[in-house]
């Protein structure tokens, strides 16, 4: 087993001790851990202040995140979604289906939180994918 942690180039540092993603590569198969995004960018200022731009802004970073990796969103397997109002749920989900394929869409788990890391925080979304690694 070979594990490596990474924190991308163009996304937010983070916040405390932790990696934006865990890589696992175990026999063919590297697995990912990406820990939960928030809607911060590369200087750590918020995007947005309302649920379809922090939404937006979060996908598209986990996507260049994978891509980084060698993976796709079609590679995600588990996707949990942490939203502080549950009022958000259909505004999330229209987003979350435009980035995760029917043919392909991961396991999700989708929760209300009474807060996130930091004050304005609407969303955080957190991914775990698996790739097929280059024979």
């Amino acid at each position: 087993m070979k594990k490596t942690v990474s924190n991308p180039v163009g996304i937010a540092k983070p916040l405390s001790n932790y990696s934006h993603v865990v890589r696992v590569e175990i026999a063919d198969t590297a697995l990912l851990f990406v820990a939960g995004q928030i809607a911060f960018d590369q200087e750590g200022k918020l995007v947005g202040d309302d649920i379809s731009t922090q939404t937006e802004f979060i996908f598209r970073q986990i996507e260049s995140i994978l891509k980084g990796e060698g993976a796709a969103l079609t590679d995600v397997v588990k996707a949990t979604i942490y939203v502080t109002d549950m009022s958000f749920y259909n505004e999330v989900a229209v987003i979350r289906n435009r980035y995760f394929a029917l043919e392909s869409a991961p396991a999700t788990t989708f929760v209300e939180v009474s807060a996130l890391a930091r004050e304005g925080l609407l969303v955080e979304i957190e991914v775990q994918a698996a790739v097929q690694l280059s024979t």
